[in-house]
């Protein structure tokens, strides 16, 4: 792959490469087309004979796909967002995620002291206004759960939901608008429905998760504004025949959203499959639940006054605390991508929309992310044949990917 020097705006065309580029009926592949980036945006697909001779390009031998983009991430590089809610935190995390494909992500802050939690609302607000490099929103994964289904999360920390943590989250959910998203996880059994009302109609992304909810309580949360099932199966009851709860809520509920870690650990690759088969892969996401370990040498690390370790196996990574509790994952959204088309029964085609363009439309920002389409940001994977990636752009700025 030779590169080209980049200046901002300079428009500049990627030539070589199979474009996926979607059209949401099935998705079109494009051989002999050139993808022309101008100010950090697809400013145009045309096929390569008609390109200006004068243009600036840059031969990419691969399949060029949209940017991934995880809506659960908690940390990489070694860096927990908890423990490093600031600008260089997120960062930080972006960058480990990016050699994996992940060009936007929501950096995910999991139950805390309610202190913690105001200060990495202003690490959002702050990444927001620095524009950091992936940076997509903020992800608030707790306090409002159900101790019951806690998890790895601290039931120490979990608690009711305030009138003031609403104020606060929807606050920021106005100021960060309307390129950025705050989504947050909660038990709908647990939050009142006045607070869910409140969240939906103030722009804030709600997913239930953690969650003990009868299939009425999703329902009643559904109508309320929730869109979104958190890590589908993990921390939540199973379908039973008589009581369906959040599982059966979210499988049968094709306009639900539904987040699936597809690492072999978190779920039966069968369990996958069904839920796959039964809802349809449209708007199911593959989403990471990535821990520190994503792109850290080191085997342990700490969360929040526990020690998590990796043990290595042949589906990768698996994260555990000391009492064997599963501890977020050593995912990276491109083993994902590869996971989905070797083990759950989904076409390439789809488990890239799985990756880009159901998270983009369940955050309300598939009208500029998700897809290779004019107009659109710039945000971009080049994958080999191996779905390992080789490059990412974003807005159009490239860096070396895991097999670049």
């Amino acid at each position: 792959m030779t590169r080209i020097p980049q200046r901002d705006g300079a428009p500049r065309a990627l030539v070589g490469a199979r474009i996926f580029a979607d059209d949401g009926h099935g998705g079109d592949w494009l051989d002999g087309h050139a993808l022309i980036i101008a100010d950090a945006r697809i400013a145009a697909i045309v096929p390569e004979a008609v390109l200006d001779p004068g243009l600036a390009r840059q031969r990419v031998d691969g399949l060029l796909v949209p940017g991934f983009i995880d809506v659960q991430v908690n940390g990489g590089g070694g860096v927990l967002f908890n423990d490093a809610a600031d600008v260089p935190g997120i960062t930080a995390i972006g960058a480990a995620h990016r050699r994996h494909g992940t060009t936007e992500f929501l950096p995910t802050f999991i139950t805390d002291t309610p202190a913690r939690m105001r200060g990495a609302v202003e690490a959002a607000r702050a990444a927001a206004a620095a524009n950091a490099p992936g940076f997509l929103g903020v992800h608030l994964e707790g306090p409002f759960l159900n101790p019951a289904r806690k998890g790895v999360h601290d039931a120490a920390l979990i608690r009711p939901i305030t009138d003031a943590d609403v104020a606060l989250i929807a606050e920021l959910a106005h100021d960060i608008a309307p390129a950025y998203r705050v989504h947050v996880t909660l038990a709908p059994e647990r939050v009142p429905a006045h607070a869910i009302a409140r969240l939906a109609a103030a722009g804030v992304v709600l997913s239930a998760g953690h969650t003990a909810a009868s299939a009425d309580d999703i329902a009643e949360a559904r109508a309320l504004g929730l869109t979104g099932f958190t890590h589908l199966f993990n921390a939540m009851p199973p379908l039973a025949g008589r009581d369906p709860g959040p599982v059966g809520a979210a499988i049968t509920d094709p306009d639900a959203y539904i987040g699936i870690i597809a690492d072999g650990h978190h779920v039966s690759w069968v369990s996958l499959r069904a839920a796959i088969r039964a809802h349809g892969p449209a708007r199911v996401m593959l989403v990471t639940d990535a821990m520190p370990s994503v792109g850290m040498a080191a085997d342990t690390f700490p969360l929040l006054g526990r020690t998590i370790t990796r043990e290595h196996t042949p589906l990768g990574g698996r994260l555990t605390a000391e009492d064997g509790t599963l501890a977020g994952s050593d995912l990276d959204m491109a083993s994902a991508v590869r996971n989905a088309v070797a083990h759950l029964g989904v076409t390439l085609e789809d488990a890239l929309r799985m990756a880009a363009a159901y998270p983009a439309a369940f955050l309300g920002l598939d009208h500029e992310r998700g897809h290779i389409r004019v107009g659109h940001r710039a945000d971009l994977a080049l994958l080999d044949e191996q779905l390992r990636v080789r490059a990412t752009w974003i807005d159009g700025v490239e860096a070396a990917g895991e097999a670049g």
